[in-house]
């Protein structure tokens, strides 16, 4: 019997997902937690909701799933055990793209999908023989990906945990997106069999859940069926899908009918030249009007992420996506800085074209500029980045977008309230310190700042 702590990283106060007041966890560990042997004893830690080194007591073995912008605090967590006797086991996005530097903080990595490899790994630890690197020699198929063990929430302080996953994978492949990479350019899909039973278990009817799938339109006939199913519950439900499902007026009337309140769509940009430069083939910006009129007039909100800093973009693109959102009346909004994260083509590209100004990875939260832009220089992009989220979520833009109430107010109306006071926070306290390091700079004392600043 081994036992095994699984810890989640935290985020810093460099980004506003470190401020945010709702939190919900990721399914990584937890579905972890369902392909560990039933002889071994879990305990689960998140430290963004608890404090998991004092936390972690006489477990053997730390599991930590590591995203590229929490890498610093995971390789610290990773230190801070290892010191202390404890074999830790690094896995995740960052550490599939980046084996040896994850090495230097583990005594063995995951890369890739961990749930073939977790069993064995399991094993020889347990009879003394821990390989360096665990790897699957091929991706899991859809009918093992495993219900997620909920039981690993249970008494954690989360606002909300109804997650559930139906694929894996996208069929399109971004230039700036690690999904494809990550997942070997697959797009595979649980039987529905599965999906009923799981969601069998998750909420109560009338409750909102979260398909946490990269694209629920990937393949059309099974998005087609699993409405179907969804309609026989009474969820609210929220995923994310491609800008094409507002033309498929059967699949659109169906996500509809099936509790459909909300989805998640990547605009990216206001510039087809971008969308070229992207490898975004499924996306025009013709036609966003129309399709956000679509998706309205069906009663499903949307949440539109843009990617701001791409080549073509000038100073006035920040002004522009602003008046776009508000005559669109977008529901909810996600602005974020060119990343080129570590196994993405547009990491290949900014390299090959000597632009990547750092790989602090710290800075690599979509928050922070760490390549030399085109059309604008760093401090312009930032500078447009944060005008742009503030303005967005204004009350003048609150009332513009968000009124009158549509059905899917009762998610959008406090999903805007607690983004506004996460980046009011973050804003906050970056000026703070900002004027900070001056005052010391000056050998001046700091001065305090009211919640006006």
């Amino acid at each position: 019997m081994v036992k095994i702590g699984l810890v989640a990283p935290g985020w810093t106060k460099s980004s506003v997902w470190g401020y945010l007041l709702f939190r919900f966890p990721v399914l990584s560990l937890p579905t972890l937690a369902a392909v560990t042997p039933p002889e071994h004893t879990l305990t689960f830690w998140d430290d963004n909701i608890e404090n998991v080194q004092e936390g972690i007591g006489d477990e053997q073995l730390i599991a930590i799933s590591v995203m590229t912008p929490l890498a610093p605090r995971a390789y610290a967590l990773a230190d801070y055990f290892r010191a202390r006797g404890k074999t830790v086991v690094l896995g995740g996005v960052h550490p599939t793209f980046c084996p040896d530097e994850a090495l230097e903080h583990a005594d063995a990595i995951v890369v890739g999908e961990a749930e073939q490899t977790w069993p064995l790994l399991l094993k020889d630890f347990e009879s003394g023989t821990l390989e360096q690197k665990y790897q699957a020699t091929a991706l899991i198929d859809g009918a093992l990906i495993p219900a997620v063990d909920r039981s690993v929430f249970k008494g954690k302080k989360y606002f909300f945990t109804n997650l559930l996953q139906t694929t894996r994978g996208c069929p399109y492949d971004c230039e700036f997106c690690s999904v494809t990479s990550f997942y070997g350019g697959s797009y595979r899909v649980r039987p529905l069999e599965h999906v009923r039973a799981e969601l069998d278990t998750i909420a109560r009817p009338g409750s909102f859940i979260f398909i946490v799938d990269d694209n629920i339109l990937g393949l059309p006939r099974y998005s087609k069926q699993l409405f179907e199913l969804l309609k026989e519950y009474r969820y609210k439900w929220l995923s994310h899908a491609s800008i094409n499902l507002a033309f498929k007026e059967d699949l659109l009337a169906s996500a509809a009918k099936s509790g459909c309140y909300g989805l998640f769509v990547g605009l990216e940009t206001l510039d087809d030249k971008n969308l070229d430069l992207m490898g975004k083939r499924v996306n025009k910006v013709a036609y966003y009007r129309e399709a956000l009129a679509r998706f309205h007039d069906a009663g499903i909100g949307i949440l539109g992420s843009f990617v701001v800093g791409y080549d073509h973009d000038g100073p006035e693109s920040f002004e522009n996506i602003y008046e776009f959102c508000c005559k669109n009346k977008l529901d909810g909004g996600l602005f974020t800085i060119l990343t080129p994260f570590p196994g993405t083509r547009v990491r290949q590209r900014l390299a090959d074209e000597n632009r990547l100004l750092t790989s602090d990875w710290n800075d690599y939260d979509m928050e922070h500029v760490v390549y030399q832009p085109k059309k604008l220089s760093a401090e312009q992009l930032y500078d447009g980045f944060r005008t742009l989220t503030r303005q967005f979520h204004s009350v003048p833009s609150l009332v513009r977008r968000l009124l009158p109430p549509r059905r899917s107010f009762q998610f959008f109306g406090p999903g805007n309230l607690g983004f506004k006071i996460a980046w009011g926070r973050k804003f906050r306290g970056e000026y703070k310190q900002t004027r900070y390091e001056q005052d010391r700079e000056t050998e001046t004392q700091p001065t305090p700042f009211n919640d006006q600043d």
